[in-house]
């Protein structure tokens, strides 16, 4: 048994990582932070022109095709650069769309999303802040073909970059009772809001529904079964959120033992000293496993094996004890500069958080 990335995929990693040494460096990202939407959409484009945005799309849908072991490889580098983008949303977004979308619905939404001429955002979570069809509460309202919705989505990715969300709402009284359907960024009714985070490589925002009309082509399949999708997508979210920690772990590991070998104390580079040596071992040791638990949860999802989602939750319940604890032992290592906004190691801290 191979256990190993195939020949293709560790061509697309060196080729994204070339393209994120060359677009992307640590100061340009911090411009791209900067900016209103949070994302760059020159980046963005020549991205979908190289086939990842679209990577989990259908061929016939404009994508590549690929699968969810695959998108780790990109995700992992693109959170070792701390890349501004609505990638992963998009990527969410199209799944969703892909999983419970009609032939019609798939042909007039997947193709510019694969192409890169629009963005997207997939809306989940509310102040119940729980993670299931149970803590949807979103209301829909039925009257004849059309479904009103009136309430308010937390924490959605890429708020002010999104032309589109495909948001799961209620349509029933059972727990399972969900359904998911696309929302315009322009719809009548729809206010959102971005607000400013911690992190400003991740941009987040509130939906506020008041009467927003879904017409019967904008609802994705039936209404009231969505459940099932709805835990495959937070499943492949999970997993790539997870694979974007490991590619971050591995950014703040890399910074981190640069400086110690070029930051001199007491005629000696402090990276000789075990009170240094010895958290950035244990860094790469977190790192490795994550790295398993990644790894295996990608292809059990992918291969639709018994306890997938258990394997999903492990990587991703590791990575968010490991990766805060790397961050912080970056900027600990790095002495008091490393609190300072001039130093990288700082981003990465934040990411973590």
């Amino acid at each position: 048994m191979d256990f190993g990335f195939s020949d293709e995929q560790e061509l697309l990693r060196a080729e994204v990582r070339k393209f994120l040494d060359q677009n992307a460096p640590l100061p340009r990202v911090r411009e791209i932070a900067a900016q209103p939407e949070g994302c760059e959409r020159g980046l963005w484009s020549r991205m979908a022109e190289l086939g990842w945005v679209g990577l989990m799309v259908p061929e016939a849908y404009g994508g590549t095709g690929l699968d969810c072991v695959t998108a780790i490889v990109l995700l992992e580098e693109t959170g070792r650069s701390l890349f501004p983008s609505p990638l992963l949303s998009t990527l969410l977004a199209a799944r969703a769309i892909e999983r419970a979308g009609s032939e019609q619905q798939k042909a007039r939404w997947l193709p510019g999303l694969a192409e890169g001429t629009q963005v997207a955002s997939f809306a989940y979570l509310e102040a119940s802040d729980r993670h299931d069809a149970g803590g949807i509460r979103l209301e829909g309202r039925r009257n004849g073909e059309v479904t009103s919705l009136s309430g308010s989505k937390e924490l959605v990715f890429d708020t002010a970059a999104a032309d589109l969300f495909v948001v799961a709402y209620r349509s029933g009284a059972e727990p399972e009772a969900v359904s998911l359907a696309v929302v315009e960024a322009g719809a009548e009714g729809l206010s959102v809001d971005d607000f400013p985070t911690l992190d400003a490589t991740k941009r987040l925002g509130r939906l506020r529904f008041e009467d927003v009309a879904l017409e019967a082509e904008s609802r994705l399949g039936a209404e009231g079964e969505a459940g099932e999708i709805l835990r495959e997508v937070l499943d492949l979210g999970a997993l790539l959120v997870a694979a974007e920690s490991v590619g971050a772990a591995e950014g703040a590991l890399a910074l981190t033992t640069t400086f110690a070998k070029d930051r001199v104390q007491f005629g000696s580079p402090i990276g000789r000293y075990q009170g240094v040596k010895h958290p950035l071992a244990e860094a790469h040791v977190d790192i490795e496993s994550i790295k398993s638990l990644v790894y295996y949860a990608a292809w059990a999802l992918e291969e639709g094996v018994s306890g997938a989602s258990a394997a999903v939750s492990r990587a991703k319940a590791y990575a968010s004890e490991a990766l805060p604890r790397i961050g912080l032992e970056g900027v600990q290592l790095h002495g008091g500069v490393g609190y300072t906004a001039e130093y990288d190691i700082q981003l990465y801290l934040k990411r973590s958080k």
